[in-house]
């Protein structure tokens, strides 16, 4: 990923205006100059039908949100594009899926995604109410789960039978007047099929095509399934379809960002950098949160020495599409051993409550039998999880900026964005993400960009985004006072320096160029 460099902004196609060529114009204005090198644009970039395009129905362009010629105009200016490979699963609404269910046993596809009942036929008993196979309680008892219940949707075939297919994230079954189904989820892949290998192959090709250079593998930890494993980031099977994977994406010339969420205590970040591959950094959100609360840099000096001395490629972030990572900080027991996560359960626990205290939303993990098991992530903005302080939200973006690896930047945070609780409350299924994705108008541009506090972060960004000292090595200092926090980058010629007080959120930054207090 060192070919990779610079500020990446984050948006959806529509996020801002109504159509992605909205982002680009704003993105061509004399304020954002020299601020972005790169653009994560979230995959309704695709045609797709649900989960706000993580339901994706093919990888072309969706001619409602896209054109070529904004392709052209992000490439005139010099940004590079990253998107989303959404390695587990496919809409319902796919040509794939859609032949299957059309042509039955005679459908190319039937093999592409996963016949639960062939999946476990001699791991589990037949349940002829249920009209699945349910598997033996000691195969039960592993399974991860994204949702209560198992993971089954039915599907109707031209013979009249029905079929249980395996089925990890959203589904909906609804009856058109005359009686017959239509399904809208996202059905799971079979890559045991050389047929969905062949899907990656030229879904990548096509990636390279619209731009891209840097492919985040969305849920790739539940690709690879077996009986007897948990099924999530299963080993070694998972590796060797990364392995698979990554040698696709060198053919192509992209590089691959596989995501993943777990608790630290698990170490899998650890092994997926030592393979080589650059990796999210979901701990630093909830350690900044921290940080600036109670104002000590104790968790997050502990994470900046494992990044530097283990060497890991990152791409780090406070707010996303999504919610702000908490699980990840968490302790695991790994093979009847506690392995510590970054800093103590009550630490942990007190971030949640205060981001909730402030307003957010929590979304929760479950077991196979329908039990709560974990809290998973906290809908909110960064700016509201802050307590809408700007003092801290400066703070914390400058920090993120001189962390090591990508900073990438959300758009609504660029703009201070603060809760959305109507569009959360009136968003249905999955409607606490919506908390934090509301879409900007041209008003909404022109007046936030008169704030100071958006000056201010597009200042910042400016200096991430071209001074020459990122390039260079990192230094965190170490044995001063908790509450000050100190971080540099030196490229033998251009030098840039923060040094932070996170009881009182004042800092300062000198670079090459001058230097900003604030």
């Amino acid at each position: 990923m060192k070919s990779l460099k610079g500020v990446m902004f984050n948006a959806y196609p529509d996020s801002i205006g109504q159509k992605l060529s909205d982002t680009v114009e704003l993105l061509k204005r004399p304020e954002l100059e020299d601020c972005f090198s790169l653009f994560y644009i979230l995959p309704t970039f695709f045609n797709s039908d649900l989960d706000r395009g993580f339901s994706v129905i093919d990888y072309d362009l969706n001619g409602e949100l896209v054109s070529q010629k904004d392709l052209e105009d992000l490439k005139a200016l010099g940004i590079g594009l990253k998107f989303d490979l959404v390695l587990n699963h496919l809409s319902v609404a796919s040509p794939q899926f859609k032949d299957m269910i059309t042509r039955g046993e005679e459908s190319p596809y039937k093999d592409f995604f996963i016949n639960w009942d062939e999946f476990w036929k001699g791991h589990g008993e037949y349940d002829k109410e249920k009209g699945y196979i349910v598997p033996d309680k000691k195969y039960l008892d592993k399974l991860f789960m994204r949702k209560p219940g198992l993971p089954i949707l039915k599907v109707g075939f031209p013979d009249g039978t029905e079929r249980p297919y395996w089925n990890t994230f959203y589904q909906e079954i609804n009856k058109t007047p005359d009686g017959k189904k239509t399904y809208l989820g996202q059905m799971d892949l079979n890559a045991q099929s050389e047929k969905v290998w062949d899907f990656y192959r030229e879904t990548l090709e096509k990636l390279k095509n619209h731009g891209g250079t840097l492919i985040r593998l969305d849920a790739f930890a539940y690709l690879h399934k077996e009986i007897g494993q948990v099924n999530f980031f299963n080993k070694p099977g998972t590796w060797e379809y990364l392995g698979r994977l990554r040698d696709m994406a060198k053919e192509v010339g992209l590089v691959l960002l596989p995501e993943i969420h777990c608790e630290y205590g698990q170490g899998l970040h650890r092994e997926v950098a030592s393979e080589g591959y650059p990796i999210y950094d979901f701990f630093f959100p909830g350690l900044i949160l921290d940080a600036l609360d109670r104002g000590t840099n104790r968790y997050l000096l502990k994470w900046i020495r494992e990044l530097t001395d283990l060497g890991v490629d990152t791409v780090n972030m406070l707010g996303c599409h999504d919610g702000i990572p908490v699980l990840d900080l968490k302790d695991k027991e790994v093979e009847g051993a506690l392995r510590p996560g970054l800093m103590p359960q009550g630490e942990i626990d007190a971030i949640v409550d205060r981001i909730l205290e402030r307003g957010g939303r929590v979304k929760n993990l479950y077991g196979a039998d329908g039990k709560k098991i974990s809290y998973y992530q906290v809908n909110a903005t960064f700016y509201s999880a802050l307590g809408e302080s700007n003092k801290k939200f400066l703070l914390a973006r400058a920090v993120q900026l001189f962390m090591p690896g990508i900073p990438q930047v959300w758009y609504l945070d660029l703009f201070v964005g603060k809760n959305n609780y109507k569009a959360a409350d009136t968003a249905g299924t999955a409607g606490h993400k919506e908390i934090n994705r509301t879409a900007l108008g041209p008003r909404d541009i022109e007046d936030g960009l008169k704030k100071q506090i958006v000056q201010d972060q597009l200042k910042l960004l400016r200096i991430r985004n071209t001074c020459g000292a990122f390039e260079g090595k990192f230094h965190a200092k170490e044995g001063g006072s908790e509450n000050l926090l100190e971080l540099t980058w030196d490229n033998g010629t251009e030098k840039a320096s923060l040094r932070a007080n996170l009881k009182d959120h004042s800092f300062s930054v000198l670079w090459s160029r001058g230097e900003l207090k604030f």
